[in-house]
């Protein structure tokens, strides 16, 4: 260890850029057993390793960095699946420059550790080395009910089948995963990963129930009828627009649609629209991973330019560095200090979106600088598809408030503090609950909340 006089950081290689832009497969090659060690053994073994306070889920990270510079897979297998449902995901779509590496001692002149990809390394290894989670043998008589099959269920979904506690996912998708199977593109993540793990928790006795909807084709009263605790996990899907005249043209999407109809398609699943980019001029609004994901996944599906107007510049884009770095490789525009002000519509189609100038000026009350807008700098923007990626809200479910669940002004789930909402015996977290946040939240959510249901039936 504490060899980073001696060995640089090193990055996971990526593919060739104009090879992996013909495709969704994803751009970062794996680390050898040999790299890992090595990038490994740069670690410092802080007494109070920042890198571990700073991660949602308090991965233990040094010690999992120590067995992997140890050669000792199996345990940092343990050690890297203990505190995570699926470290294999996080490893690959967590923003670690400003999670666990961006709070790296070594981040201040040396290099961080490049805990993602090793994070990546531990469990795919394991894998092929025929190594696996571990679940209960033996189960308790309790029964516990999911509503929704995303990361902040499959999380909950994992560590109650640790404690041997049956439980059933009800997801009105035709696959589990949610976010992580239509709203994350292949090149970020492999499907075969998600589905690996779904198939993990089905050997452990989980029940799916897909193109299954509470409130439609179930009623949620009967869950309550048939299960000790309902955990729900529903995320926010409800996608933002600029508040625009026009915004609502036919050529006019929200992110979330557009990445679900690509990734359907995908799969070969009847799509709810069919969207075409192919040799067309596609602008989208917003600067954080969502608009990352619909820039990259343009390019891949042939438009003829990719544009990105984003209000701020790319030190303050709210995704991670490396998704814009990967995106401006690959070939997107970016137009900083750009917000857009109105839409010219033809025949029902937006043609042209009238942007303004912006500046960054005096901070608001959480120290962000305001963004401020340059007079008289107006210009216009030819475009053929507009993609609108500014956040999401919750859905306020018919489910939730017929049963009395109480929702806050953002329409989220109101939870105290073991997770439990105003429902007896029924649980919620997850971005339903915070609102859009990162998938390391929503399954931290999943885990304490499986930690209170626990100690309610079995403890």
């Amino acid at each position: 260890m504490q060899k980073f006089f001696e060995l640089d950081r090193i990055d996971a290689t990526k593919r060739d850029v104009v090879e992996r832009v013909k495709d969704f497969g994803e751009i970062y090659n794996k680390f050898k057993p040999l790299k890992a060690k090595e990038q490994a053994q740069r670690c410092i073994q802080c007494g109070d390793p920042y890198c571990h306070n700073k991660c949602p889920l308090h991965n233990l990270i040094p010690q999992w960095l120590k067995s992997v510079a140890s050669k000792d897979l199996e345990l940092a297998f343990n050690l890297s699946n203990d505190p995570s449902p699926f470290p294999e995901v996080m490893g690959r779509i967590c923003p670690q420059d400003r999670l666990c590496e961006g709070d790296c001692t070594l981040n201040d002149g040396h290099g961080a550790i490049t805990i993602g990809s090793i994070e990546t390394f531990i469990s795919e290894e394991g894998f092929k080395n025929g190594l696996k989670p571990k679940f209960a043998a033996q189960k308790v008589g309790k029964k516990v009910a999911i509503i929704g099959a995303g990361p902040s269920g499959l999380s909950a979904a994992t560590f109650l089948l640790r404690e041997g506690i049956d439980v059933e996912i009800f997801d009105k998708n035709s696959r589990a995963g949610g976010l992580m199977t239509y709203g994350i593109p292949g090149f970020k993540l492999d499907k075969s990963v998600v589905e690996r793990r779904v198939d993990s928790l089905k050997e452990a006795g989980a029940i799916f129930h897909q193109d299954c909807e509470v409130g439609k084709d179930i009623s949620f009263e009967s869950l309550r009828e048939d299960f000790d605790a309902i955990y729900i996990g529903v995320g926010a899907t409800a996608g933002r627009r600029a508040s625009l005249k026009g915004e609502n043209a036919s050529n006019s999407y929200l992110a979330m649609e557009f990445l679900t109809s690509i990734q359907k398609k995908l799969f070969g699943e009847k799509q709810d629209l069919e969207i075409d980019v192919k040799d067309k001029r596609v602008v989208v609004i917003g600067g954080g991973d969502t608009a990352m994901d619909c820039v990259r996944t343009s390019l891949r599906e042939k438009a003829r330019s990719v544009t990105c107007l984003y209000r701020r510049d790319a030190q303050n884009m709210p995704g991670s560095q490396k998704e814009y770095i990967n995106a401006k490789e690959e070939g997107v525009d970016f137009e900083f200090y750009t917000s857009p002000k109105s839409l010219k519509v033809k025949d029902g189609e937006i043609n042209k979106i009238k942007v303004i100038k912006t500046q960054l000026g005096t901070p608001d009350a959480s120290g962000r600088a305001r963004v401020e807008e340059i007079e008289g700098s107006e210009y216009k923007i030819d475009t053929d598809i507009v993609i609108f990626a500014l956040g999401f809200d919750s859905i306020k479910y018919p489910f939730m408030v017929d049963n009395g669940i109480e929702l806050d002004k953002w329409n989220g789930v109101k939870v105290d503090e073991n997770y439990e909402t105003t429902l007896k015996g029924v649980y919620a977290g997850g971005d339903c609950h915070r609102g859009a946040d990162l998938v390391v939240t929503a399954v931290y959510d999943g885990r304490e909340a499986a930690k209170s249901i626990i100690k309610t039936l079995i403890d």
